[in-house]
């Protein structure tokens, strides 16, 4: 593949920043998806703090029901997101409002991983961590999240 036909192809694992597979591409051929996911994730990690910030502040708040990216649509609905009830999404509205008060980006997790139960927790436990770790959880989480969209965009 060229370097467009393969940022095409996969320049939406990570969201709206389609530069982390171009780059990615320099370093063909990979042994696996595994290897790949590693690749990017290195990539990502070093990354300037003002490109992480931009990268954290690409993802949707969780429960919107605003549009998002195609990916995100399908990782929230899989744990019930898209169909919260009106107090549950008055709940979720909250804590994103609240998380991004106190934070200036949105709260990011890898869904996959979690229940919408988890999630609420998460967000709780999270809301009690500083500036720092939070930037640092949430490219965790987005480093998380590739994983699982890499890996079902090759099944």
């Amino acid at each position: 593949m060229s370097q467009s036909e393969f940022t095409e192809a996969i320049g939406s694992i990570f969201e709206h920043t389609p530069e982390i597979a171009a780059e990615a591409w320099r370093s063909r051929p990979f042994t696996d998806v595994q290897n790949l996911h590693q690749i990017m994730a290195a990539i990502v990690l070093k990354m300037s703090d003002a490109e992480k910030l931009k990268l954290i502040c690409a993802h949707p708040d969780l429960g919107s029901k605003f549009k998002m990216a195609e990916a995100s649509e399908q990782e929230q609905s899989t744990v019930g997101l898209d169909q919260l009830s009106a107090t549950e999404y008055a709940h979720f509205q909250k804590l994103n409002q609240d998380y991004k008060e106190k934070f200036s980006f949105p709260f990011i997790i890898a869904v996959r991983n979690h229940t919408k139960d988890s999630i609420l927790a998460a967000f709780e436990k999270r809301l009690q961590n500083n500036l720092e770790v939070e930037k640092q959880q949430a490219i965790v989480e987005i480093i998380e999240i590739a994983r699982w969209r890499l890996t079902l965009a090759i099944e």
